[in-house]
């Protein structure tokens, strides 16, 4: 009887270990974002669907996620069946305070990677543009790429201006009360990154999500709308793959 006593108190104590977990965490999130119910539809809709349409590939089994943060991308990607890695720089960009409750978030720096194995396909989700280095988070994402992997990537893009943050620029609607930077990339970086590591193009679309010249600038347009290089865009979605040089 006795032993019964004692595991129903550890069950108990791990009821209550998840219920303050998740209440923490919903309290968490209200510090981020000022409110748990203040979110509206926008382009993630289109990410993670380029995303996945991106690893409809036979030849994809490993995939890793950088700059997880809170989002349920790795979960849902592993509930697809694929063997996901998670990371993100939790120190430095988070200060120890982030708890990811979908899934396990390794703490690790893409620009000076500790990962040991290699993966078929990366995925980074608006990310980069927080990343000051991004030439070498290119650099590392490649590092980590099996021969004939691809980079999936999303990012605020104009295939002519490069920003260095957009957030600072008159004009722009959102973005001053936070502590990241959001760059614009363009084509020239874009073939930097090429050129520096090997890599080609293989598919990449271009989308309208507002309604001025660049990220955030005017209002948000939804669904975004799908257009080409030499409409009006403010977002891209990009596969970048590592040539096999033993092929």
């Amino acid at each position: 009887m006795k032993n019964i006593f004692k595991v129903l108190h550890l069950i108990r104590l791990k009821l209550i270990r998840l219920v303050l977990i998740d209440y923490l965490h919903k309290i968490y999130l209200k510090s981020l974002s000022g409110s748990l119910h203040n979110c509206e539809p926008n382009e993630r809709v289109v990410e993670y669907g380029f995303v996945f349409k991106s690893l409809l590939n036979d030849n994809i089994k490993k995939v890793l996620d950088v700059g997880t943060g809170l989002t349920a991308l790795p979960h849902v990607l592993d509930t697809c069946g694929f063997q996901v890695t998670a990371i993100d720089n939790i120190d430095d960009y988070w200060g120890h305070a982030m708890f990811n409750r979908h899934y396990h978030v390794i703490n690790d720096n893409i620009l000076n990677t500790n990962m040991k194995e290699t993966f078929d396909a990366i995925t980074c989700v608006s990310v980069l543009e927080h990343i000051h280095d991004h030439h070498k988070a290119i650099e590392g994402m490649f590092s980590l790429l099996n021969p004939s992997g691809i980079i999936i990537l999303t990012f605020p893009y104009n295939e002519n201006i490069y920003i260095d943050n957009v957030y600072k620029i008159d004009g722009a609607d959102w973005g001053d009360h936070v502590k990241y930077i959001a760059q614009v990339f363009s084509r020239n970086e874009i073939n930097q990154w090429l050129k520096n590591n090997d890599g080609e193009v293989i598919d990449q679309e271009y989308w309208k999500n507002y309604t001025g010249k660049y990220h955030v600038f005017g209002d948000s347009i939804y669904p975004p709308q799908k257009v080409t290089k030499d409409d009006l865009h403010q977002l891209t979605c990009i596969v970048i793959k590592k040539k096999d040089t033993n092929g």
